[in-house]
């Protein structure tokens, strides 16, 4: 899946699977512009 925003552009291509490996999923973060830390607070 690609994922996109307009307003900052930002773009990510997500892999429609049950279960990503930790490599790939830090790669989105990356791309998105997020860190994990950042990441849990918004799960929490």
């Amino acid at each position: 899946m690609v994922l996109r925003r307009d307003r900052p552009f930002a773009q990510v291509v997500v892999p429609d699977h049950k279960a990503l490996d930790r490599g790939t999923l830090r790669a989105i973060f990356r791309g998105a512009g997020v860190t994990v830390d950042e990441f849990t607070a918004l799960l929490g």
